[in-house]
């Protein structure tokens, strides 16, 4: 009796938590981009091929930047959820050293190199002479560099800009824990469903629709003779069928494990471009002249700057608190719903 009541106060756990699958069988089966996209294209800048991925065929041009260590993929479930209400075109750039995109120097994840990047893409995929309107929406380390790009003027026809989950003053204090962060995930997986269960029980995406489709973004194959080539260490044991204490009660053995997967980019060996990329961000951003709109995960994140250019109305600002860095992967349809309706408050669409 007193069980039936302690339930019955007990707040029921929301759909689609991981938490509430823990006891079920969860498919952690990848899903190919072509179920959100319309094609893949590779962009020849000089020595570089840059990958990108496209929908839509008519409208203004939504190009999305990813954030460090992600791909065009993490925009798969957004991009979709936008095109079922506006006329537009997505392209979701795969940055230098990062998802499909293979380059001459990949060591260089520099401001001015990755802001260069953006705006050969752009020239190579619609000619400098009369490319359409574009919208630039940036994530985390690409919101830094779209800002960049329109702090610069590098796209003459920029029509708007979107930031998600960037502040500066943020950023710059959160750099200190990278290093912790970086060097307790696994360095490697022995299957892309391991790494997309990892990636939702971390936390890291909080929404298995879009872990299944951009996770494998983040990973390359590990060849036999890679260094790579062992047990999956303490630190993902997390990952494992069953835990070492489930398996000896149960007498079952848990079995060795083979690393076929690691990550595409080492983000430790990034580290000297961290504060180049977020340095000087809040400033830049309120300079655009451009429509401009900044999406959190918390309203904690204002900085100095941006609290006073918010008071006096120089951007739109929302906060999705419910939701973790990745804002635009753990709940797509809100975000679409709030950029549809930026777009159409400032006549874009």
């Amino acid at each position: 009796m007193e069980k039936q009541m302690l339930k019955s106060r007990l707040p029921p756990i929301p759909a689609g938590d991981i938490r509430s699958t823990r006891h079920r069988q969860i498919d952690y089966t990848p899903v190919d981009w072509k179920g959100y996209f319309d094609q893949q294209d590779e962009i020849t800048v000089g020595n570089d091929r840059f990958h990108v991925y496209k929908s839509g065929k008519s409208g203004p041009v939504l190009l999305f930047l990813h954030g460090g260590g992600f791909s065009g993929l993490t925009w798969a479930l957004l991009s979709t959820a936008i095109q079922q209400s506006i006329e537009c075109r997505c392209v979701a750039l795969d940055f230098r050293a990062h998802g499909e995109s293979k380059c001459a120097d990949e060591n260089d994840l520099s401001t001015d190199t990755l802001t260069n990047d953006v705006g050969n893409v752009v020239t190579a995929l619609f000619g400098d002479e009369a490319p359409p309107p574009v919208v630039l929406i940036g994530h985390s380390m690409g919101g830094a560099i779209g800002v960049d790009v329109a702090h610069r003027g590098i796209i003459p026809s920029l029509t708007a800009l979107v930031v998600i989950d960037v502040v500066e003053g943020t950023a710059c204090e959160a750099l200190g824990s990278m290093r912790s962060f970086l060097g307790n995930r696994p360095r490697a997986f022995e299957s892309l469903e391991r790494a997309i269960e990892w990636s939702l029980k971390t936390g890291q995406i909080r929404n298995i629709d879009s872990a299944k489709v951009s996770v494998i973004g983040q990973l390359k194959s590990i060849d036999s003779g890679s260094d790579f080539q062992q047990s999956v260490s303490n630190q993902s044991n997390i990952i494992a069928e069953e835990t070492e204490e489930e398996a000896a009660a149960s007498n079952h053995e848990v079995p060795a494990q083979t690393n076929k997967y690691t990550w595409r980019l080492d983000l430790m060996k990034t580290e000297q471009f961290w504060k180049g990329w977020f340095t000087g961000l809040s400033k830049k951003f309120l300079g655009v002249p451009v429509p401009k709109m900044l999406l959190l995960a918390g309203v904690d994140r204002l900085d100095k700057d941006l609290t006073i250019g918010q008071m006096q109305g120089k951007f739109q600002m929302k906060v999705l608190p419910k939701c973790g860095h990745c804002v635009h992967e753990d709940v797509p349809d809100e975000v679409a719903e709030i950029l549809v309706s930026f777009l159409k408050r400032h006549k874009l669409v």
